[in-house]
């Protein structure tokens, strides 16, 4: 039997998808269920976490399922991921077994592991979630690696909530500035996402180099061929914020500076203007703005934008519960 993963929602068609965030609507109404009822899930996170850990051992719960958190390296033991490795180092046992006995414990296997941030080249192989996904013979799902499809799922069901029919609606993923480099993983799928629903998007940022990997500019290429909407790159703020009906906002690293932090410092410094506020806002359709939170605000956007009826970034908060209940009910039962 072929197992199906949730690692990335471009494996997902759009028909999929829409049925994923109508499932989610309906758990959103009615968070009570039994679809996990005598199931468990491994929830791993390599990194930090407030919003995906509760909202996945709370989703389980509230399904009638059990959570179990480990925390590979401090509360688990470190797992080795290379292939043909002498593991004389600080690794104690090796992904090969970690998934497959995980799998005879629990009914699905759910890997938060963050990109090291020194070389793209190897980042964006996603060593950990495929290894993960190769070894199990249980569903895996995406907490956050090189991209965040949860994140996606809960920032689609807020849109559709707030905006309705989303097909060519004006959306903006502006880079936004922060001390120091982050992920790319929500400015990807927040592309993919927004290109797979037939959106016009258009994604600022300050200077070429801050353009996401190819694979994911050519995905939202494909989407749009799809699905309808289009994508450009922008650097002029005024133009891409004009009549705009979405701001999404995020910072993160530029990919030829990946392990050179130090010389991407000064480009970085010099685009504290890309702060979301309320001028920039007031160049919208009366837009709307989110963010995937957490947020430094007068940072990344002022207190004005956050504090503003405008902002959404509860709500698409609160939708990673729903839409997770969604992607767990989804895969049960394989395996």
């Amino acid at each position: 039997m072929t197992i199906r993963h949730f690692l990335t929602t471009q494996d997902y068609s759009r028909a999929e998808i829409d049925a994923l965030l109508e499932q989610a609507a309906v758990f959103k109404c009615s968070p009570r269920g039994q679809q996990l009822a005598g199931k468990s899930i491994a929830l791993l996170f390599f990194n930090p976490s407030m919003r995906t850990r509760t909202s996945f051992e709370l989703g389980a719960f509230q399904l009638g399922g059990h959570a179990i958190v480990l925390a590979p390296g401090k509360d688990a033991w470190p797992i080795e991921f290379e292939v043909g490795s002498v593991m004389d180092g600080d690794t104690e046992e090796h992904i090969a077994e970690v998934a497959r006995v995980l799998s005879r414990y629990v009914d699905l296997i759910a890997v938060r592991a963050f990109p090291k941030f020194q070389d793209w080249a190897v980042d964006r192989q996603d060593k950990v979630i495929k290894a993960f996904a190769q070894y199990a013979t249980v569903p895996v799902i995406n907490m956050e690696t090189i991209t965040h499809p949860c994140q996606e799922l809960a920032h689609a069901l807020a849109l559709k909530e707030h905006l309705g029919d989303l097909q060519n609606r004006k959306y903006v993923l502006t880079w936004t500035y922060h001390p120091k480099p982050l992920n790319t993983a929500v400015a990807n799928s927040a592309l993919l996402i927004a290109t797979k629903l037939g959106m016009d998007v258009t994604l600022l940022c300050p200077t070429p180099d801050y353009v996401l990997d190819e694979r994911y500019m050519a995905f939202g290429r494909l989407n749009v061929e799809q699905n309808g909407g289009s994508l450009k790159v922008s650097h002029d703020i005024e133009e891409a914020y004009a009549g705009a009906d979405v701001v999404y906002a995020k910072s993160w690293g530029a990919l030829p500076f990946f392990g050179r932090w130090e010389q991407e410092k000064p480009v970085r410094e010099a685009s504290r203007h890309f702060i979301v506020d309320e001028a920039k806002m007031a160049l919208t359709n009366h837009g709307l703005f989110s963010h995937c939170l957490p947020l430094r605000r007068n940072i990344k956007a002022t207190d004005a934008v956050m504090d503003s009826p405008a902002c959404i970034a509860i709500d698409e908060a609160e939708n990673r519960l729903h839409v997770q209940k969604a992607v767990m009910a989804s895969l049960i039962g394989q395996g």
